[in-house]
Parts: C-alpha cells; structure tokens; sequence
C-alpha cells in the first residue's frame, strides 16, 4: 500500500486526477470505477480541466459506479446517477451507453446486482477503482460487519452514514436507508485502487483502514490485501497515522528508485552491445 501525503484537499484531487489520466492515456479503453461525494468533487473538476484543456479523451472510457440510493430515480437532484452528470460526464466526451451506475428502481434486486457484476466482468474488468472512504472506514456502502469477499448486493445503511448523508437533503427524513452497493470482493477486484481523503473527520478512519487490522469492522482495511493501492490524504487525514515519517521517505526517495533502474538498464545495455561487437 502506497501512502501519499500531501497540504491540502485541492492537491489530493490533483495528485488522484493525475494518475487516473495516466492510466486513460496508457489505455484508451480504460475502465474506471467512480465515486461520489464531496471527496472526489476536486478530482472530477480536475479531469474537467484535462479534457477541455489538455484534450483528455474519455470516447473509448468505460465506467462503473460503487453504488446507489434505493429508491431514487436517475433524475433526482441526490442520486448518484444526476451527481456523476452534473460533475463529470456532461462536461467530458463520454459516450453514454459506456456509462454504468447501478439503478435506484429495481424491482429484481438479486438479478440486477448479478447482471452488474456480469457487465464488469464483460467490460474486461475494472482497470482502476477510485473510492472515498466513511467515517466508520466503510468503503462504497459496505458498512462495518460486511463481509470482505461481498458482492453486489443491497445493503441496509448504519445510522452514522444516514447521518452523514443527510446534510445534502431538505429534510433528514428523506434520506434512504438502503442502498445498492458494490461488495468489498468487487471492489478489490480491480487491477488498480485509489483511495482519497481529507481532513481530520477522516483520521481515525485513514489510520484503521492503513495501519490498523484487516477486519470487517473496517471495510476499507481490506486494500491492504490489495496488491496495488494508492492511499492519497491531506495532513488532516494523515493526522494519526504512526508511520508517517516512512510514508514521507518512500516519497522523497521515489526518484531514486527510477534513477537506479535507468542506470541498471543503461549498463546491461552496454554490456549487451560489447557481446554483439
């Protein structure tokens, strides 16, 4: 698990959006997993950037949601299908039918959650899988308890995460209670997962998720089994992380890393050519 600290909100959006382009320009059919919430808001306003800027190319981009309110329509100013347009893809040349995000009208619940598993397996797999993390270090809505190989499924939000999400609505009382989420066995299917967080609400949940157990208590504690994560904080997620100091060394040494492997790759090299001559 790579742990990448930085000053603010604004820079942990940037340092997110900039490996994801990365990996869309390495792959012009990237598959992204996306997700919502204040958190990601600055990496979507800096991939906005990129494309309109930096003509960033989301034509051949595939993408799939973590989860959504059950019982919301698309068109609903709270459901994650109008956040996704409002902050990303009405403002990118996405193609629409490339565009997943599981439905708040189902009537079959255990079909739809399957068929979206099939529909990631049929997209060749999620590439890179971008998430925030709750308060209770629950990772898209797989709540404390939830198994770490769960699928797809419905799940039945804790009173902490209505809490939370009530700030968005008029009134507490409508905020849903149950939610179709992405399990934490899809999750760490992905070839490549970024995590983001920041400020100091996030702290004791950075520190479970990152230097705590492996434990269903804490969801997002199941990326440290993940071969390739990226934990990107602020210094007030960051807070009461206990190995810091390594954290910060890893990321001033990096450069050395590469300077090394060039300079390995450059003598075999010249050894090479002095067997050919």
């Amino acid at each position: 698990m790579e742990v990448i600290i930085v000053k603010t909100g604004e820079q942990v959006g940037k340092v997110a959006a900039d490996i994801i382009a990365t990996g869309m320009l390495r792959k012009p059919d990237f598959v992204l997993g996306l997700a919502t919430g204040s958190t990601p808001l600055k990496t979507y306003t800096e991939l906005v950037r990129k494309h309109k800027e930096g003509g960033l190319d989301f034509s051949k981009t595939t993408t799939f949601n973590l989860d959504e309110y059950l019982g919301l329509p698309m068109t609903h100013p709270q459901s994650y299908y109008y956040f996704m347009w409002e902050n990303l893809f009405k403002h990118v040349n996405i193609n629409p039918e490339n565009i997943h995000v599981p439905s708040g009208q189902i009537l079959d619940c255990e079909g739809f959650c399957e068929a979206y598993e099939n529909e990631i397996v049929d997209a060749g797999g999620i590439d890179l899988q971008l998430l925030g993390i709750g308060r209770d270090g629950h990772i898209a809505f797989n709540e404390p308890g939830s198994s770490l190989y769960s699928r797809t499924r419905l799940k039945t939000l804790t009173k902490e995460t209505v809490e939370d999400n009530a700030r968005v609505f008029d009134d507490p009382d409508e905020v849903p209670r149950f939610a179709v989420t992405m399990g934490v066995g899809t999750v760490i299917d992905a070839r490549r997962i970024v995590l983001i967080a920041n400020g100091t609400g996030k702290a004791q949940a950075i520190f479970d998720a990152v230097e705590g157990p492996v434990s269903s208590q804490c969801t997002a504690s199941a990326l440290q089994l993940h071969p390739k994560t990226t934990v990107i904080v602020d210094e007030g997620a960051a807070s009461k992380l206990e190995r810091r100091e390594y954290y910060d060394w890893i990321r001033d040494n990096k450069r050395q890393i590469h300077d090394i492997i060039e300079k390995q790759i450059r003598k075999r090299l010249r050894l090479e050519h002095k067997d050919w001559g």
